[in-house]
């Protein structure tokens, strides 16, 4: 049986040597930092969302740009066209999503960029742009 996670007292960080992390069936947390891949991309059947904790991300969607500061939640639903940056200097964030892109982001990382457009389109994703 699977373990239950608790940040209790609103602490982002269990302790200053561990990030967050927790994988569960239905969605994944974890702690990140860094800018998101450098194309606009989407996926078509999977949602996504960022907590930002410290510093801001720009998000760039097809059509504008927007900027979420720390304390701001992000959320993008399946289907729209997006990426995101460091904006002003680094970041700490919490991103939530289901284990298909987990999976998806496991296999880009393990192959070469030429390979990245298949495998985006395995994983009911695209790059746009």
């Amino acid at each position: 049986m699977a373990e239950a996670t608790f940040m209790l007292g609103g602490a982002a960080v269990p302790d200053a040597h561990r990030a967050i992390s927790a994988i569960g069936r239905s969605f994944d947390i974890h702690e990140w930092s860094g800018s998101g891949p450098e194309q606009l991309h989407v996926h078509y059947a999977d949602d996504e969302a960022w907590h930002i904790l410290e510093g801001t991300l720009t998000f760039k969607l097809l059509d504008r740009e927007v900027e979420a500061s720390a304390g701001t939640t992000v959320f993008i639903p399946a289907g729209v066209a997006h990426t995101y940056y460091e904006a002003h200097g680094p970041t700490r964030y919490l991103i939530i999503m289901p284990p298909n892109l987990r999976n998806l982001i496991a296999a880009l990382h393990a192959a070469p960029p030429e390979q990245h457009p298949a495998i985006m389109r395995q994983f009911q994703s695209e790059i746009v742009a």
